[in-house]
Order: C-alpha cells, then structure tokens, then sequence
C-alpha cells in the first residue's frame, strides 16, 4: 500500500471516464483501493504555511509549483519553492512508491495549496488530487509506459495534460479532464523517444503562449520541442530547438533535469538540474526560443543525489 499526504484525505469509490484504447477501465472497492491517510499535524501545519509562496497556475501551465522527490525506500517528500528561486525544508508526503513505474505531478485542481499526483503500480494508473482528495483508480494496462510528465496545458483545454513515453518508445498525449481524468490519447511523436534520458517542462518556454516540453537525449544534447496547441496525431509538438550547453558545463553533467515551473518570479518557467555532486542549479527562464534558459545559478547544496526521482 502507497500514502500521500497533501489533505485529510477520504477513502472513495471512483469510477472515471475513458483512457487510452489500450488502457482497461477499472472499479475501485474499498479493498483494492489505496490507502487514505489523514494527514499528520506536523505535515498539516507545513501546508498552512506555505500556502502563500504558490502562485494559481495559468492557462498554460506557468506558475510556481512544489519540487516534488523519492527517496530510495520509496517515500515521497514535497520541496516548497521560495519564489526566490531556492525551495524550502522539505517534508513527507508518505511512502510506499518504491514500486511505482512513473510518477507526475499536475495543478489539475488549480490549488494554491498543494499538487496533484498521478502513479503508476503495478500496471495500475492512480490519481490522487490534493483538494476533496479522493484516491481514483484511473485505469490498467499503464505498464507499458516508463515515464509520464505534465507540462500544462497542450491543447487550449481548461486543464494540465499528461505525456506518456510506450516501452517502443512512442510519445501520447492524454488531454486533461475535471478531477483528473483523461481523455483518449493521441501520439505526440513517433519512435525515437527512448533516446531521450529526461523529458521536463511546466509552461512556454519560447514565448509564444503555448506550453513546451523540454528533452535531453542520451548523449547529453538538450532540445526544446515548442508545443502548437493542435492536438492533432503528431502535430502536438513543432521543430525542435538545440539548447546550447551552460558555460563550464555540459548537459550530460546532470543526473537529473526538471520543472517546477516560475521559480525565480519572473513571469517565465526555469528548468532545475542536479549535478553528479548532489547540487542543485537553477537555469532562469528567458521566454527566447533562440535561448531558453540563462546562465546556472546554485540555490541547493550536495544531497540531492540522495533521491532517485525529482519531478
């Protein structure tokens, strides 16, 4: 069994809409459904104080949103970004994801106070909201995906959609829907995206209102593939741009890249990166598709290499 903490949550029986063709719909019970903890008061308390540092998201996604980490036993820990550019003593949000095959975060609720969560265990998608937080079994068959991530909204819906990578190496795009269902999925790219290491992003990077999903391949090169707002079969995401490599550094360098969306307040999505040291580098955003992102800046000290999933 798996917990997450963000409010007192419910236990719940859910039924939601259609997934992808391949994705079997499924009744959650009371015994098969995850466990719904209520939340401890150091955690409650936590939550009350940083309400204020979260900006609403837009449209598109932009905003500033938690750091969300898991360690190795499997416990996930919610990192409260500043607004300054640095993130907040971290604390637990509950344990039990050792097994889980992809993780994403999205503001499907548009919460001021918290995220929401989407698992994947055991084949099994989950959907945890951090408002009314009812724990919804999604659908199965989701095994055949090995990372998911939410950048914003794709398609000029009212909601945060989900990327989801096949083992063939496939991108889709699952169109958010009220109370974080999805709708069928459509493929954003074809083969080729398993030569991809990390796939981030939370808003527009290039300045044109469209939320963008950022890719560092396997030999270290980093693209940013600007979003078109058609949710069309492979016509979500446009040509793609070379983002050159920070001075003194390479993009290979990075054992982990992610978006936590406005970090510095700026009005612009930042993209973080942790070195092989366990530091943590901000790279500001610019709203220049021709140079998306500025020089590093250092807002995190060695440890960060103690998780093995930032998203």
């Amino acid at each position: 069994m798996f917990t997450f903490v963000s409010r007192p949550l419910r236990r719940a029986v859910a039924v939601t809409s259609a997934l992808a063709a391949a994705a079997v719909l499924v009744v959650t019970t009371a015994k098969d459904a995850p466990t719904s903890p209520t939340a401890p008061d150091s955690a409650q308390a936590a939550h009350t104080d940083r309400a204020p540092l979260l900006q609403q998201a837009a449209a598109d996604g932009t905003g500033l949103f938690p750091l969300l980490t898991r360690d190795k036993n499997g416990r996930l820990f919610d990192h409260e970004p500043k607004g300054t550019g640095g993130f907040a003593a971290k604390f637990d949000l509950g344990g039990g994801y050792s097994g889980a095959t992809a993780l994403a975060q999205a503001n499907v609720s548009r919460s001021q106070t918290g995220t929401d969560l989407y698992a994947v265990i055991d084949g099994t998608l989950y959907f945890t909201a951090e408002r009314g937080a009812d724990t919804k079994v999604l659908g199965t068959g989701w095994d055949k995906y090995n990372l998911l991530v939410s950048v914003g909204d794709m398609g000029g819906g009212a909601q945060p959609d989900l990327l989801a990578r096949d083992k063939d190496g496939a991108l889709w795009l699952y169109q958010g829907r009220a109370g974080g269902t999805l709708a069928t999925r459509v493929r954003a790219g074809a083969a080729g995206w398993n030569g991809m290491n990390e796939l981030a992003g939370r808003g527009d990077y290039t300045g044109d209102g469209k939320a963008d999903l950022v890719a560092r391949s396997t030999t270290g090169t980093l693209y940013v593939y600007p979003g078109t707002g058609n949710v069309t079969a492979d016509a979500v995401l446009g040509t793609r741009v070379t983002v050159a490599a920070p001075t003194g550094t390479a993009w290979k360098d990075y054992t982990a890249l992610v978006s936590s969306g406005d970090n510095d307040g700026d009005g612009k999505p930042d993209l973080i990166g942790v070195d092989s040291a366990g530091a943590l580098w901000l790279f500001k955003g610019t709203g220049k598709s021709s140079a998306p992102f500025a020089a590093r800046t250092q807002i995190g000290t060695s440890g960060w290499t103690a998780y093995n999933l930032l998203f």
